[in-house]
């Protein structure tokens, strides 16, 4: 049974790919290649400058771990929780809206469920923001008079 001269075609082709790859295996590491992992390990200085030799061990300070203070800044201006909008629009049927912000203009989403069931389009309100699966979502809304 005879090989077709395509299959051969296609033998020759992979040879020739193995070959070439390898001669770019050899050129690499006759130009001096990767090199060792040694040579792949930077350092960084007590200045936080990155270099290839170790640091000094004489120049290394202790730390005493009692001196380390983990806390979050106290925070020094509060926002008012209350922020007051405009219901943009409303969907009685499906039970969901949008509370246009008055004072950056943002809108966000409520559920009939954190909301007054008389809540209509255009009603003034007051709301506080929780964040939600997509983003921020009113709660707690209340109809101002």
């Amino acid at each position: 049974m005879a090989v077709s001269s395509n299959k051969k075609e296609l033998e020759k082709r992979k040879e020739q790919k193995r070959q070439e790859k390898q001669k770019r295996k050899e050129q690499r590491k006759a130009n001096g290649g990767n090199g060792s992992f040694d040579d792949m390990i930077a350092y960084v200085d007590e200045n936080g400058v990155i270099t290839s030799t170790p640091p000094d061990p004489v120049m290394k300070q202790k730390i005493d771990i009692s001196d380390i203070a983990v806390s979050t800044p106290k925070k020094e201006y509060v926002e008012d929780p209350v922020l007051k909008g405009r219901v943009e629009y409303f969907n009685s049927d499906k039970g969901y809206g949008f509370i246009k912000n008055i004072t950056d203009m943002d809108k966000y989403f409520f559920h009939i469920s954190s909301a007054p069931p008389s809540i209509r389009e255009g009603s003034q309100v007051t709301f506080e923001l929780e964040r939600g699966k997509r983003g921020m979502n009113a709660v707690n809304i209340t109809i101002v008079n």
